[in-house]
């Protein structure tokens, strides 16, 4: 009998920590994958999670674990191919140490990553944009640092783990302004700060007064600021900012569509797409290609290159409310 305990043991502290020296981010998503299975196993086996067998994870097994994420925790396909991810890499991982399992483990490896569809992109607009902007109190500590912080996001495009982790030594306010961070993957970059930015971080850092090592946007007791309440404030703000540009009702407004706007406005200012995904940190040229189905404006220019010259240019719009209900009945 062969314990799933140390082989998963093994699996965190040889495998990700000293062989991969996986990211903070890599571990956490594969420690909450792992515990969801634990419980998933402890209720339907009945067993406690120590004295569980390789053999109880017999791919039926995790096939079940899979689809009770769905139904039960309602989590959508990428959730889904998430948690698997890690399913798959610990058991790539005992391939070679438990060659006595290894059709178990192959027919484990055989589940396949399911697809999903893949929705265009939400970013926001100029005035959407100014709106979020206004909300923030700069009377405040906390308004200052929300304003300065969704200022930065909002033109850099950082990920929210990337802000979240901006020291003041990050940040190059003299010559060629810019932010450094080390970001997904481990890459290294500089992305370029505007002057309206600039100012705003340099007021900021004016205002808190501590050393170069203190996190840029902390958080009220000066430890680093979560994901989760960069998440809050992002959607409270927008919430907010309706009364102003009633547009943002109709949007689902975080953090990643914040770094979404970054990359749309870019592209709509003619940046190359290869500028755009080192400026964004991204691993290949294809991932920025969401942001092209996204741009509508971008697509309206290439009709109108395809206009006829005696025709004048533009999209079909009803005339009257009424003609336009019945033509789309």
């Amino acid at each position: 009998m062969t314990l799933l305990a140390p082989l998963l043991e093994a699996f965190f502290s040889e495998r990700l920590h000293r062989q991969m020296q996986a990211s903070p981010n890599t571990v956490t998503s594969y420690r909450d994958s792992f515990c969801l299975l634990l419980r998933f196993a402890q209720r339907r086996l009945g067993k406690a999670p120590s004295t569980l067998l390789l053999t109880d994870l017999h791919a039926s097994f995790v096939g079940e674990f899979l689809d009770s994420l769905e139904q039960e925790r309602h989590n959508g396909a990428r959730s889904r191919n998430a948690r698997l991810a890690a399913i798959h890499s610990f058991f790539h991982y005992i391939a070679t140490r438990e060659p006595a399992h290894s059709a178990l483990i192959q027919r484990v490896l055989a589940i396949p990553q399911k697809r999903s569809d893949r929705n265009i992109v939400c970013f926001l607009t100029r005035s959407e944009i100014d709106a979020l902007i206004a909300m923030p109190d700069r009377t405040t500590w906390i308004g200052c640092r929300d304003l300065t912080l969704l200022a930065v996001a909002i033109q850099t495009g950082l990920r929210v783990s990337e802000l979240v982790g901006l020291r003041i030594e990050d940040v190059v306010l003299t010559g060629g302004a810019h932010v450094y961070c080390r970001g997904k993957g481990r890459k290294e970059r500089c992305t370029p700060l505007t002057r309206q930015s600039v100012a705003l971080v340099a007021a900021w850092i004016r205002e808190r007064g501590v050393p170069n090592c203190a996190f840029l946007f902390p958080s009220r007791r000066g430890t680093k600021l979560s994901r989760d309440a960069v998440e809050r404030l992002v959607h409270n703000y927008a919430t907010r900012a309706q009364s102003a540009c009633p547009s943002l009702a109709g949007k689902r407004v975080s953090p990643h569509v914040l770094r979404h706007t970054t990359a749309v406005h870019l592209l709509q200012a003619g940046v190359d797409r290869s500028v755009i995904a080192l400026w964004l940190g991204h691993e290949s040229m294809e991932t920025t290609q969401i942001y092209l189905d996204a741009d509508l404006a971008m697509k309206e220019r290439a009709l109108a290159c395809t206009t006829p010259s005696r025709v004048d240019p533009g999209r079909f719009r009803p005339d009257d409310s009424l003609l336009a209900f019945l033509r789309a009945l």
